[in-house]
């Protein structure tokens, strides 16, 4: 059984101390590839760099390049100079993560907005799929990325959390969806147990965003308290046990759903 995290923030501080063993942990149990996630320039390079440095087979770490919302503020023209190179590298399969943040507001909104937009021409003009990011934003996110929807090679929603009415406009708009460990949070978590059952073969991929949403359920828990590659494993338990499939049956189409989204190679 094969899986493939399509969300990893592998150059955090909490995971980038023990590398090597956490993707022997994370190969061990079946997370065979893992996209990692970049949120500035700076972070983009870093995950780039790891990518090439911790994957000589060239077959199992692959990243993304973006500006967060969070970091929207500091969007300008030289941000899109260097964005525009990183995404010509062959391991950088998405533009991302970028989108919209209205819970936090770190970045005014208008600045938010033009940042994707921005980001979203890039991915467009370049032909890349795109990282979402979303909290609280679902109708001004849905209107703008409507504008570049048919530019657009594909999307993903990462870390879907929303509601009905927002899972059902992504879907309306034939974006993906990335459940997390957010799934296994009996406090916040529960709504999401209805709504993955909505979510068609083809357009669900499954993620950690570690280090961070470790699956609240996870039974032995990990002294450090941080989430992994490795408990994806528990999202996948998670997600099918709500959409009445086997695990396998599971890790297989979403497996190739992020396969084919990223442009990933197939690993015996």
């Amino acid at each position: 059984m094969q899986l493939i995290d399509i969300g990893v923030n592998l150059t955090h501080p909490s995971l980038a101390r023990d590398v090597r063993a956490l993707l022997e942990r994370a190969h061990a149990a079946g997370v065979c590839q893992l996209v990692l996630t970049g949120t500035n320039l700076e972070d983009s390079e870093k995950a780039l760099l790891a990518a090439e440095q911790l994957d000589e087979s060239g077959l199992r770490l692959f990243s993304t390049a973006g500006v967060h919302p969070h970091e929207a503020s500091d969007w300008n023209s030289d941000c899109e100079r260097q964005l525009r190179v990183l995404l010509g590298e062959a391991r950088v399969r998405a533009v991302g993560e970028c989108g919209l943040d209205f819970n936090r507001d770190f970045s005014p909104r208008p600045q938010q907005e033009k940042a994707l937009e921005e980001q979203l021409a890039l991915a467009a003009e370049l032909g890349k799929p795109v990282f979402l990011h979303e909290r609280d934003a679902d109708e001004r996110l849905l209107a703008i990325v409507r504008e570049f929807r048919d530019r657009l090679p594909a999307a993903v929603v990462h870390c879907f959390t929303g509601e009905k009415r927002a899972l059902y406009g992504y879907l309306d708009l034939d974006l993906h969806i990335g459940i997390t460990g957010w799934i296994c949070d009996e406090r916040r978590g529960i709504h999401l147990h209805d709504l993955v059952r909505a979510i068609p073969r083809g357009r669900l991929m499954l993620e950690s965003d570690a280090p961070y949403l470790l699956p609240r359920s996870l039974r032995p828990k990990p002294r450090h308290g941080h989430n992994e590659p490795a408990f994806l494993t528990e999202v996948l338990r998670e997600v099918a046990l709500h959409r009445g499939e086997s695990q396998e049956e599971l890790a297989r189409h979403t497996t190739a759903c992020a396969r084919a989204f990223f442009g990933l190679p197939a690993i015996d």
